[in-house]
Parts: structure tokens; C-alpha cells; sequence
């Protein structure tokens, strides 16, 4: 640090005055000597250290489509069989806290003990005026799912303060992803003309210019009308390496030539000595014979091109063309290299690595997304089962342990002595106005209870994270411990995999139910009309059949009941035009509300006809207790240490779903052998809205 004397006095004038230093003094106080750097609001060289334990939500070992399976070894193929040694993994999640816990947790070594990350690549949300409501079908119909509010909160979140926040969030990200990647690793991030100048000076700071290797420009057509600009057709794909060596599989991506090129060639116009450097005729036959790298721009087809299948293309919104995908992957990574995308939508990436034979990571936040994923990735264990081709096991997990966050952002620029006090000033703003929507009273004196409704508590969950197993045992406890029985809990999202009958068997009349997205309408609050909705229930019946010793055990299905409100009735038929018609979903009913072209009169037809409606994918494990959820810590010491939960992992032995070309759904499941004995048999339904619901029964053999 070289200043002098006078430049030091000034400092302390300018922190004595409480003002910020003039710019030259980062230059020098720091020895700072970077020529170009992107700055925005708030920059932090802080990068998030938490590590989270990843709980197991489920595990899908092989998918089981045989009419009958167990014991008898006559019924599996030798061929297409599940790959041991690494299980591809699927994460529910905020990527921060999924990344940092992977960075920093015992997890990374497993990584590490299979050659590590060796490509990333990303889609992040980077349309500013994006809509992440998507498709959903109900029978012949469609409605329109909106985003759930913890998607909100983090759309928010990215966009809140315009290009600076979306800066801070992918800048935090690039970073805990660049330590995540091996030496030898490459990253492609996926963008378009909204933010791509930015990202490429982010990118630059994260992994070094002198690691930039191209700006790839994906390039597509469509019909367009005449107007005042030149149609915006491609988007910008930016791939850095972490270091000097990096993998490029240069043959296994090669295209042919084109024909003028050919053409060109067998007329003799190019001339001997001049194709690759002067390189012999015969020779320049074998290299045009073979094909080409191809250039930094490509004509590929984007997702709309192929059909919905369910595998190559799901009709997720955002969704990546699969030949873009196998190109990147064929590129930058090689068999049995592992291969993550952290923005992983309808898993797109995830599904050409299982393909290709790589193992994979994925993380998405949305719920949704998480479950179109498990379906496809199902689809593909299928179908590469089904042609005797080898696949992998992948497993879901949860970020076990989640961070609680206020509901509104805190000043940064208050002291952090104050930044708390304000967080909890506005959580404490956020049950009440729960509470108050609950219509119940505000109460004291309780550490996770904060309200009454006549003779029932109320737990309220938080906003930008679900409610989580932990929370739900915490108010269970409490309840006993202060000798209470009634319970309601409330919030916007619970955590996947939990078995709410689990805590109703605790002796506490518990129960769960949905936060609607219409509490933070104040007028809505003030006139009563927030309606809070029970978590979905399931009915089902176990079926036995055989002799003494030769018994086979299948699952019915035999209700299920949700109570969702999407969209409220009288405001859709005031706002429709004549002629138009719109889905809306009204106390667990689709319900299509269509006015006259002629009349306006207005006609409402459910579309939900029946319960199995709801149900998008249902899956049973015919011995939940048999596999403990072992999550693995850092104990005080710094050693890594294995813990049960409690819990135990949702083994995937058989699943039904609906796919774009297949709507049916079977309600009885495939009949398992299996011998004398008790078993905790657990059933997962997943509703059309991509949540998850889970019951357990016990059947005595």
C-alpha cells in the first residue's frame, strides 16, 4: 500500500465525515490493478459459506413397467441394467444454498472421487419480463398454472432492482460454480441480447478473459412481419474454461460439409496444395469425407421444432433444443464425466447426459419443474432399459435445513446490528398478517406457535422457503410439551416427501394447510376472502393375493382429494370477452367459465370430472422402512460424521403418469412377490400442479 502522508490524512477526513472515498483510493489502498471491471449497486466480493445437509427424498433405481416383479430372478433382463458406484442427482431447491452446500459440504468429495464437475451449462432466468406461468392439461382442456409464491419471491428477487439484481444473483452463482469445476472443466451460459453484455464482463471477472473460447450465436428463423427493427433470431451462448487445459472433443461433433463446398471440391476449383494447409488431395477427400468442427454459429432447431414426447421435448416453457444440448455435451465432456446444470428447468441437460452416458447434477427451484424432470428422466431409464442399454439410478434431494429469510428486503446500508432487528420487525409483520388472514388472533409466549383460532393453534411457515420436516417435529414437541392437541399449520409450500400422517400419529390433531397467494392483498384480508386450503389427501387399498407361501402385494389407488383456488370466478366473467372462454381452478375444481359471442351469457363446465383427474404421477415403495435416510455432517471437530434423520428414503419400485402422448393413468399397481411379514407401505401422489403428497399404511403379510 503505497499512499503518502497527506492521502492518509484525507481518508481519515472523508470516514470522520461519514463520506464514501473518491475512487482513486480503491487503487490505492487495494492494489487494485484491473483495466476493466463491471460494477453495479451493492457489489460484494462475499460469496454465501453455508453448508445444508441434502436430505433423500427419493430414490429411482430402475423404473418397474413388468406386470409382476420381486423375488423370482427369471423376471429381470441381464441386459439394461441399473449402473453402480455414482447416483445422478436431482435437486429441489434455492441453487445459492444448493451450490454453496455442495461446495463446502462432505458431498464434494464424492464429486471429487469421480473425476469432478467437468461442464456446466446454464439457461438463467435472463428475460426481465419473463412469464413463468406454464401449460397444464386436464383431460382434452388447458389451463394456465401461475408460478408458485416461492418462484415469485425469487423472480422478484432477480429482478427486483433491474439489472443490478440480476447481476448480484448470476455473479454469486459464477463464482461457487467456477470452485465447483474441475481443472480441466468447461462452463457454457446461455443468454440473449437482455443481458449479454453484462455477462460477458461478469464472466470475464469470474473466470479470466484469458479463459474465454467462445461466443457462440445460436441462430433460428421464424415468420415475421415487416416492422421497424431487424428480428431479434439468436441467442448468445458464452463458454469459458476454468484453465488452459480443457476437454474438446473436436470428431465427436463434426458436421458434413456443405454442398457448394463439395461441389467446389470435385470441380477441382480450390487447386491441390491449398485445403488445410497444403495438404495432399487425397487427404482432403478423407478430411471432407469426415465432416468439419462447425463454426461459433449455429443453425440448429429450438425446442418448438420437435414434438412433445415427454423425452426430447416436454413443452416446459424456456425449454432447450435436445440437439443443442448433445452438442455441448459431446463437446466438453466425455463418458461417464459428470455434468451439471443448476437452472435445469425440465431437465433438457440432465436427460442428454443420461443418453449420452454421463452422470449428471441438476437443481431447479420450482417444484414443477423438479417433477416434469423426474417424469422425463423416468421416460429415458425406459427406454434405454427397454434397448438394453445400461442407466443410471438418480435420486431427489431437498436442501434439508433451510435458511429462513424475511419476507421484504432489508436495507443493506444499515449496520448489521440493525439489518437484524429490521428482519425481524418485518417477520414478525409477516405472521401477523397471516395470522390476521387466518382469521385468528396474534399470541405470545410460544417459540414456533403464533396465533389462535378458536380452540386450535396455528403455526405459520415461512415465506421464501417451504415448511420444512424439522419445523413441523418443533411444533409437534412443543405441543406436547405444553400439554396441547390442536394444531393448524399454515404454508405457501411444505417440503417434498413429507408424510404429514407421520405427525398425526404423534397423538396432536394436526393440520396442514395451503397459504394463498391472496394474503398479500390487503382489501382481500380486510373483507375475509382469503380462503386457506387443507393439503391434499390420499385413499388408498392394498390388495393380496396367492397361496401361504407365495404371496404378491399391489397398491389401488382409491381417492384423492385437493382444494387448490387459482383465479376466483366472478372476477374472470366480468373480465371476459364475449366469445372467450378461460380455466380457473375454484375449491379443488378446473373449472372452465366460457361467454356467448351473441348472448355474454356465461356457461361453467368442470373439467375435473372425477378425482383421478388431479393425479399426474403416483409411485409406491412396497417397504418404506427398510432404507434410513443417513444425511453425512462436519461434527465440531471438522470430521465427517453419518446421522439418521429419522426419516426414510421413498424407494421408486413402480410409478404410473400421464405424458404429452399418453394421458392414461393405471390405479392399481404392478403386484410385487413378497414374503410373511409387516410392511409400512408408502404411496406418493404427485397432482397436476407438480406437488407432492405422501401416505403410508402399514400391510401385514
Amino acid at each position: 500500500m503505497k499512499i503518502t502522508d497527506n492521502e492518509k490524512r484525507d481518508v481519515i477526513k472523508y470516514l470522520e465525515a461519514g463520506k464514501p472515498l473518491p475512487e482513486k483510493y480503491r487503487f490505492l489502498l487495494f492494489d487494485d490493478d484491473r483495466e476493466v471491471e463491471l460494477l453495479w449497486n451493492g457489489k460484494t466480493n462475499e460469496v454465501t459459506n453455508v453448508v445444508l445437509p441434502f436430505q433423500t427424498i427419493e430414490q429411482i433405481d430402475e423404473p418397474r413397467s413388468d406386470a409382476k416383479f420381486g423375488m423370482q430372478e427369471s423376471l429381470f433382463d441381464t441386459s439394461g441394467r441399473q449402473i453402480t458406484g455414482w447416483t445422478n442427482k436431482l435437486i429441489w431447491g434455492d441453487n445459492k444454498l444448493i451450490l454453496s452446500s455442495l461446495k463446502n459440504g462432505p458431498l464434494r468429495k464424492e464429486i471429487e472421487a469421480h473425476g469432478g464437475i467437468k461442464l456446466v451449462y446454464i439457461d438463467p432466468p435472463f428475460d426481465v419480463g419473463a412469464d413463468f406461468s406454464m401449460g397444464i392439461e386436464v383431460g382434452d382442456e388447458s389451463f394456465i398454472k401461475k408460478p408458485s409464491v416461492i418462484e415469485e419471491i425469487a423472480y422478484r428477487d432477480t429482478w427486483g432492482k433491474g439489472t443490478d439484481s440480476f447481476i448480484a444473483m448470476i455473479y454469486e452463482r459464477l463464482r461457487l460454480m467456477h470452485d465447483l469445476l474441475s481443472e480441466d472443466g468447461t462452463i457454457y451460459v446461455h443468454c440473449d441480447w437482455r443481458v449479454s453484455s453484462f455477462m460477458r464482463l461478469v464472466l470475464d471477472e469470474v473466470f479470466g478473459k484469458n479463459n474465454f473460447r467462445n461466443e457462440i450465436i445460436w441462430c433460428y428463423t421464424s415468420a415475421s412481419n415487416p416492422g421497424s427493427d431487424f428480428p431479434k433470431k439468436h441467442d448468445t451462448i458464452y463458454r469459458y474454461s476454468k484453465g488452459e487445459s480443457y476437454i474438446f472433443n473436436s470428431k465427436d461433433i463434426l458436421i458434413p460439409y456443405s454442398e457448394k463446398t463439395l461441389s467446389n471440391y470435385k470441380e477441382g476449383l480450390k487447386g491441390s496444395g491449398t485445403f488445410y494447409g497444403g495438404s495432399t488431395k487425397e487427404k482432403e477427400g478423407e478430411i471432407l469425407k469426415s465432416g468439419k468442427v462447425p463454426e461459433d454459429w449455429w443453425e440448429l432447431a429450438i425446442a418448438a421444432r420437435f414434438p412433445v414426447d415427454g423425452v426430447k421435448r416436454t413443452g416446459y416453457p424456456t425449454e432447450k433444443s435436445w440437439t443443442l444440448l448433445e452438442r455441448i455435451i459431446k463437446a466438453s465432456s466425455n463418458e461417464g464425466d459428470i455434468v451439471a446444470d443448476f437452472f435445469c428447468g425440465s431437465g433438457t441437460t440432465l436427460a442428454v447426459a443420461e443418453k449420452l452416458g454421463r452422470k449428471w447434477i441438476g437443481s431447479d427451484l420450482g417444484k414443477f419443474g423438479i417433477h416434469t424432470s423426474r417424469k422425463r428422466l423416468i421416460g429415458i431409464q425406459r427406454e434405454m432399459k427397454k434397448a438394453g442399454t445400461d442407466f443410471r439410478a438418480f435420486e431427489i434431494l431437498n436442501v434439508g435445513r433451510y435458511e429462513r429469510d424475511s419476507y421484504l428486503t432489508v436495507n443493506d446500508d444499515l449496520r448489521a446490528e440493525e439489518r437484524e432487528k429490521q428482519a425481524e420487525r418485518k417477520e414478525k409483520e409477516f405472521i401477523k398478517l397471516i395470522v390476521s388472514a387466518y382469521k385468528a388472533e396474534s399470541i405470545e409466549g410460544f417459540v414456533n406457535i403464533t396465533g389462535k383460532k378458536r380452540d386450535r393453534l396455528v403455526a405459520v411457515g415461512p415465506i421464501s422457503t417451504p415448511v420444512s420436516s424439522k419445523l413441523i417435529q418443533d411444533v409437534v414437541n412443543e405441543c406436547k410439551d405444553k400439554g396441547l392437541t390442536k394444531v393448524d399449520v399454515l404454508g405457501f409450500d411444505y417440503e417434498m416427501g413429507l408424510d404429514m400422517q407421520a405427525y398425526k400419529d404423534q397423538g396432536i390433531d394436526i393440520a396442514f394447510r395451503i397459504i394463498p397467494r391472496e394474503v398479500f392483498d390487503k382489501k382481500a384480508v380486510e373483507k375475509g376472502q382469503v380462503k386457506f386450503y387443507d393439503v391434499a389427501y390420499i385413499e388408498v387399498k392394498p390388495i393380496i393375493k396367492g397361496r401361504v407361501n407365495s404371496k404378491e402385494l399391489s397398491i389401488e389407488l382409491t381417492d384423492f382429494s385437493v382444494f387448490y383456488n387459482q383465479d376466483a370466478s366472478e372476477e374472470t366473467t366480468e373480465t371476459l370477452r364475449a366469445g372467450g372462454t378461460k380455466v380457473v381452478v375454484e375449491n379443488g375444481q378446473v373449472v372452465k367459465i366460457s361467454k356467448d359471442k351473441s348472448t355474454e351469457s356465461v356457461s361453467r363446465e368442470v373439467l375435473t370430472k372425477k378425482w383421478s383427474d388431479w393425479i399426474d404421477y403416483w409411485a409406491v415403495d412396497f417397504n418404506f422402512a427398510d432404507r434410513k435416510e443417513i444425511v453425512t455432517e462436519t461434527n465440531k471437530d471438522g470430521k465427517l460424521v453419518e446421522r439418521w434423520t429419522g426419516d426414510y428414503v421413498f424407494d421408486n419400485e413402480w410409478q404410473s403418469f400421464r405424458t404429452k402422448k399418453n394421458r392414461n393413468l393405471e390405479l392399481v399397481s404392478a403386484s410385487k412377490e413378497i414374503a410373511k411379514g409387516t410392511y409400512k407401505v408408502a404411496v406418493k401422489v404427485v397432482d397436476i400442479f407438480g406437488n407432492d403428497t405422501t401416505r403410508i399404511i402399514e400391510v401385514i403379510i
